[in-house]
């Protein structure tokens, strides 16, 4: 029995599990407060992620492109950047903040972004924008390496240093959510709110799910201020829920501003949920409340209800970001199912040093693949050369046909989920997640066994 870290060994890529860096800086920027993005590349960069976005949570999110075109790429496009500041800060007179989120072909080009904006701060800014506040932060996310994942890591760490000021105790804690629904974010605040912590959330994305009043427009805006942002130094320490998806600026708001830092683990389940409390209080030194303690019991006997009778030695696949897929494997272990197979979408070397994986790699009973730089296809070759049996696969939507073509029950986690309705609403984390995620997996089982009249016979006796 082992836990084995492999690459993928096949060249070409067969529907991949992740997309481009400049996705991740993307939705970063949208959850930033009176921004809009500038996204130096040609219109798909921005259209298809756009895209993305609008199938996942149903709305619409601002995003600009500098529209480079032919001649752009040959002899550089940095007029085209210069004409999209400018056009964007007059038709939106309520921004202040605009990333400049660079792209395959403008990184491969050359364009000297850095450069531009110095130029930009000292004309464009002076002299027709004069006395307006606006922040133009160049963010580096080429396509041609990494991930949406690192994308986001980069866009992080590239905002809280471009604003992160010191001055005096907030008496704050930055929480760095990580890639998050809405439903994740409602579900941290609460229990923050139980321990009577004072938090920035950074970035802060619980007002995606938006209502449509009269006298709104469709369009969805996160919630993080420039204050938010500049306050980051002067917190009482920052938690960074995910290792890929924040950890740089925790370590970077540690370093320099000597915030201390704690990264991770994702509070997926009870036992990583349990250490999150406990990180917080350690930071803040605020009790644990007793309403905490009676939520917890709460999830445990809802998760005992189901363990050993429906979950023992399921085998499942997981794909999908790195945080939430180690998250959802641990979570997994502790409900005695096991997590035969995962697939991480990106190369990030890093893997082999993650203390979680060498955890699983010590610690496993069954044979385990965590497979790197890996896409659907690895997932899809393995069940029908009959390399691994399956009871059950989480994973985002883009998976699902490997699901329905090989008659295997699925539960929608993860970015980007489309053919389920509101599961941004719904969180994964907390003891609230661990009971929402833990039910749907065992509702989704039962309806399989109904289909399959397979051991249905359970369900009447339950």
């Amino acid at each position: 029995m082992s836990c084995e870290l492999k690459q993928r060994e096949r060249g070409g890529i067969i529907n991949p599990i992740f997309t481009c860096q400049p996705c991740g800086a993307q939705y970063v920027s949208i959850g930033i407060k009176d921004c809009i993005a500038i996204v130096h590349g040609g219109q798909g960069c921005v259209m298809f992620v756009r895209m993305l976005f609008a199938q996942h949570f149903k709305d619409s999110f601002e995003i600009a492109s500098s529209s480079v075109h032919e001649d752009g790429a040959v002899f550089g496009a940095v007029k085209r950047v210069e004409e999209a500041v400018d056009v964007l800060l007059m038709r939106y007179p309520h921004v202040k903040v605009v990333p400049i989120i660079t792209t395959c072909s403008t990184e491969i080009i050359g364009d000297d972004i850095d450069g531009l904006i110095r130029k930009l701060k000292k004309g464009l800014l002076n002299e027709k924008y004069a006395g307006r506040e606006v922040y133009l932060i160049p963010i580096h996310a080429p396509s041609f390496k990494g991930s949406m994942v690192s994308g986001y890591d980069v866009a992080v760490q590239d905002l809280v240093s471009a604003f992160a000021k010191k001055d005096k105790p907030n008496g704050k804690l930055n929480l760095i959510t990580g890639w998050v629904n809405p439903g994740d974010v409602t579900a941290l605040k609460h229990l923050l709110s139980e321990m009577d912590v004072d938090a920035t959330v950074l970035f802060e994305i619980e007002s995606f799910d938006s209502p449509l009043m009269p006298d709104k427009s469709g369009v969805s805006h996160g919630s993080t201020t420039v204050d938010d942002l500049i306050g980051t130094a002067d917190a009482l320490g920052t938690i960074a829920l995910n290792k890929y998806e924040g950890g740089k600026a925790a370590g970077f708001l540690e370093s320099k501003f000597n915030v201390p830092a704690i990264i991770g683990p994702t509070p997926i389940g009870i036992r990583n949920t349990d250490t999150f409390l406990q990180n917080v209080k350690k930071m803040t030194g605020k009790p644990i409340p007793e309403s905490l303690v009676r939520e917890r019991g709460i999830a445990i006997d809802a998760l005992t209800d189901l363990t050993h009778m429906f979950f023992a030695d399921k085998r499942i696949a997981i794909y999908g970001n790195p945080d939430l897929v180690i998250g959802l494997a641990e979570f997994c272990l502790d409900l005695e199912m096991k997590p035969v197979i995962l697939l991480l979408g990106d190369d990030n070397q890093a893997y082999q040093n993650d203390p979680r994986i060498k955890a699983f790699q010590e610690k496993v009973d069954f044979d385990m693949q965590i497979i790197m730089n890996a896409d659907l296809w690895e997932l899809e070759n393995r069940i029908k050369n009959k390399e691994v049996e399956l009871d059950l696969i989480l994973g985002h939507s883009k998976g699902r046909w490997t699901a329905i073509d090989n008659n295997i029950p699925m539960v929608r986690v993860g970015f980007p989920t489309f053919d389920r309705a509101g599961l941004y609403r719904h969180p994964v984390v907390g003891y609230a997640g661990a009971i929402w995620l833990a039910e749907q997996m065992a509702n989704t089982l039962f309806t399989d066994m109904e289909y399959k009249k397979d051991r249905e016979w359970l369900l009447n006796v339950w």
